[in-house]
């Protein structure tokens, strides 16, 4: 069972600083040209807690400096920790083109760590031992976690939504606004009963990992290295910082990764054709990448329940790919792998895994990137749905590296989790 816990959360002063300038993105969706930027932005910013200032210092520290960093932040009375315990509620409210106003609620907790064999836990993609072992040395220096997993549960009659929005609906919830254009309001649910019935919910339920597999697994690591003879259940290091959200809620948005690859030549039309055998293809001209977003969802999405990409090699020219078939339980991103990475470019798992293949965190930015010489074709897919995502989990298997981008991200600084600091 899922062993969901309240925690008293080291949190920002919003009397001290500016909320909207000390939060920051995820420290894996933070670009090398965008750390000196948050940096600047705010001395308490975030991502000094996250990353070096410079890609480059990543190898040689040790991060020592993070851990006096937060020793000093709480000297200062910017960081306070909360006197009670409590889950952290979170509403962040965006726009979706074409769709309207949407917003996710979900909630901070201190999850027990759970080892993947019990399925109670359940990845969705492979990590890699670079990033595992960069986050292994943070939470080694700091004894605290620092940006929360993201998880995702089922709940399809809405069970826990009214808990949320009542504590959401408390005079002393903090609102951050326009925030990457997402607006946060954060709130702490402390009702015993309320809590119970929270954990009681989920402690039934199978969690899958959205955001965090490399979090996820370097806390098991650490665990086990903290570990006794004896396990001791309440030991601080034997749970983790998550946020948890309904995967089936309107507001929970699930976007396509798209590809970039690096390297080789450019399939002609002639090379499309011999190489992907039994596919349409559709062309259609691509004035700038400003345009792409529009071309995927006229041209692309309409494919999305069959097998379909699209691929733009930078020329102007955008071609749709179709199969006349069902897609099925298939996954579009394993068949790109499959058929087009691996047909077309001569590219398999192991090249990709090795960095062949790049992961902009948008249409826009692949098609930027493919027109500025960061790659030779940017190849866009449509999104996979959470019935996709629990098909898989459920079965044991894990899905291609980078299959989906769960939006809005969670960022850092909302709430941290340092019980082991005095």
């Amino acid at each position: 069972m899922a062993r969901i816990q309240p925690f008293r959360a080291l949190r920002y002063d919003a009397t001290r600083v500016d909320l909207a300038e000390v939060i920051a993105p995820p420290y894996d969706v933070v670009a090398r040209d965008e750390r000196g930027d948050l940096y600047d932005r705010n001395p308490y910013n975030a991502v000094r807690l996250e990353l070096t200032r410079s890609l480059e210092e990543e190898a040689t520290t040790d991060y020592a400096e993070i851990r006096q960093r937060l020793e000093a932040w709480r000297e200062e009375g910017v960081l306070v920790r909360d006197e009670d315990p409590g889950f952290y509620v979170l509403r962040q409210t965006f726009e979706v083109p074409g769709v309207g106003t949407l917003s996710r609620d979900g909630f901070f907790g201190a999850l027990g760590l759970e080892d993947y064999a019990r399925r109670i836990v359940r990845p969705h993609e492979r990590t890699l031992a670079g990033p595992k072992a960069d986050r292994l040395r943070v939470l080694r220096a700091t004894r605290a976690n620092l940006s929360p997993i993201f998880m995702l549960y089922e709940d399809r009659e809405d069970f826990l939504a009214p808990i949320l929005a009542e504590a959401l609906a408390t005079p002393d919830a903090l609102v951050i606004d326009a925030v990457g254009g997402v607006r946060h309001t954060l709130a702490r649910l402390t009702d015993s009963e309320a809590i119970a019935r929270v954990a009681s919910f989920l402690a039934e339920r199978p969690l899958v990992i959205a955001d965090g597999h490399h979090r996820y697994e370097t806390s098991l690591t650490y665990r086990d290295e903290r570990r006794g003879d004896v396990p001791d259940p309440a030991a601080p290091f034997e749970s983790t910082l998550v946020y948890l959200a309904n995967a089936f809620s309107r507001g929970s948005l699930l976007l396509p990764i798209h590809r970039l690859v690096r390297k080789g030549p450019v399939p002609t039309s002639d090379g499309w054709a011999r190489d992907l055998p039994g596919w349409s293809c559709e062309t259609l001209p691509l004035a700038s990448a400003d345009d792409i977003r529009e071309a995927l969802e006229t041209h692309l999405l309409p494919h999305a329940a069959q097998p379909s990409f699209a691929a733009d090699d930078g020329s102007g020219v955008l071609r749709i790919f179709w199969r006349e078939e069902a897609l099925g339980e298939r996954l579009m991103v394993r068949l790109l792998e499959e058929e087009v990475l691996a047909r077309a470019f001569g590219l398999d798992a192991d090249a990709i895994r090795d960095g062949a293949v790049a992961f902009p965190r948008s249409a826009e930015r692949a098609a930027r990137d493919v027109r500025e010489g960061e790659g030779v074709v940017a190849l866009y897919l449509n999104a996979l749905s959470p019935e996709d995502v629990f098909r898989v989990t459920a079965e044991g298997a894990v899905m291609p590296q980078k299959s989906t981008f769960f939006a809005p991200k969670i960022p850092t600084g909302l709430v941290f989790r340092a019980d082991e600091m005095a």
